[in-house]
């Protein structure tokens, strides 16, 4: 398992129960990197999007070392979120506000404008007129001016931050908080600009990732415990262990909470099977992606809090299309669901391809999206949190 996402419970280093593939066999993959975009300097976007804030070296300095005690490694506050109707948590420990200093995701219309109000749907492209592009955007995890920089580098938002893209598509693969300085801020630049991309006749939508989940039953259950088989543990230790920004949950409201949690978990777009996780456990909630996003949305709805916390350990297994048997777990996924590829985040690529740590210390070089699995994954996420790259590309690859 990485230390990207840690909770208290046993280790599970595969993804998914149908393989057991060795966590030592690296992927045969390879890189892709487009052309840079015309009309943006690229010196100056690298150095916006090479971000060195929190990276590898927060891992090593925050991460429990093997056999360490993660049961206490954080304070145990009871309370919940006020978006559910209940008191904030107390974070006034020394310890939590050490934490909350370091730095460390439906098929869904504009967002509400206000909590309740109807949406309305996407407009579709009028009798023989072709959809417009389509984007994807890896894992994000707080890191906004990265984002508005990537953004801003393939042309679909202008300089003041808006939608500057017309009818294209764009898919946001989940992860959009924790770890990083400004998760509020993504989530919000998300819902502006699909307020915005409907309005010019695109979308702008995302998927629902294991960070969504955990954010959000840190601000339902709070320290409520939950049954896991290391003993006691809940939401809340769990988010703060995952790298939980205490400024970003003070920020949480009501319009956020409804619209993260009616996020799906699974779409097909253009022949992409798109998912946050690259795991199997999808196949656990049903045999179509209607039946998996509806049953991930009744879980949130109606369901307490161990039903959450299998969801969340569930969809924070990886690795599962890495090592000679990935081909077959992503042909399972496509059999299913159907799609002739597999997009994903959640697995930084550095860790997919063994490149954590340089030689010299140098922060890991991602030029683009990494391709592997007999060509049939593509992963997105590029390590934005470990110094590596927010990665934002256009399908197909």
């Amino acid at each position: 398992m990485t230390p990207e996402d840690r909770f208290p419970g046993p280790e599970h280093p595969d993804s998914g129960p149908r393989h057991q593939p060795d966590l030592d066999v690296l992927p045969y993959g390879t890189y892709y990197e487009p052309e840079p975009a015309g009309g943006y300097p690229e010196a100056s976007y690298e150095a916006e999007t090479y971000s060195g804030y929190g990276g590898a070296r927060y891992l090593e300095q925050h991460w429990p070392a093997p056999g360490q005690d993660q049961e206490h490694d954080a304070p145990h506050t009871t309370g919940h979120h006020p978006g559910y109707e209940q008191p904030l948590p107390d974070h006034s420990s020394p310890a939590a506000a050490h934490q909350s200093d370091d730095p460390p995701t439906i098929e869904l219309g504009p967002p509400f404008t206000e909590p309740g109000l109807p949406y309305h749907p996407y407009p579709a492209p009028g009798p023989g007129e072709p959809p417009g592009p389509l984007y994807v955007v890896g894992d994000v995890h707080g890191y906004l001016d990265e984002l508005r920089s990537e953004l801003r580098h393939q042309g679909l938002i202008d300089a003041d931050g808006h939608w500057s893209a017309g009818r294209s598509r764009i898919w946001f693969l989940g992860d959009f908080t924790d770890r990083g300085p400004d998760g509020i801020g993504v989530i919000d630049l998300v819902m502006q600009l699909a307020a915005e991309a409907a309005a010019a006749g695109g979308y702008c939508r995302a998927l629902m990732g294991n960070h969504e989940l955990l954010f959000l039953g840190a601000a339902r259950y709070g320290d409520e415990p939950v049954q896991s088989t290391a003993g006691t543990a809940s939401f809340l230790a769990a988010w703060r262990l995952n790298g939980g920004q205490q400024h970003d949950l003070d920020r949480l409201e009501g319009h956020h909470i409804s619209w993260l949690s009616r996020l799906p978990a699974i779409a097909l777009e253009d022949g992409h099977l798109l998912l946050h996780s690259d795991t199997t456990a999808y196949l656990e909630y049903g045999d179509s992606i209607a039946a998996v996003n509806d049953a991930v949305h009744d879980l949130l709805a109606d369901e307490g809090v161990d039903e959450w916390w299998d969801c969340f350990r569930r969809f924070t297994k990886r690795f599962a299309f890495r090592g000679d048997a990935g081909p077959m777990a992503v042909h399972e996924l496509l059999d299913t669901y159907g799609g002739a590829r597999v997009v994903h985040g959640h697995s930084p690529i550095p860790y997919l391809t063994g490149a954590v740590h340089a030689d010299d210390g140098a922060p890991p070089h991602i030029p683009g999206p990494y391709i592997y699995a007999d060509d049939l994954a593509v992963a997105m996420d590029g390590g934005v949190t470990m110094e590596g790259r927010l990665l934002v590309a256009r399908l197909p690859i």
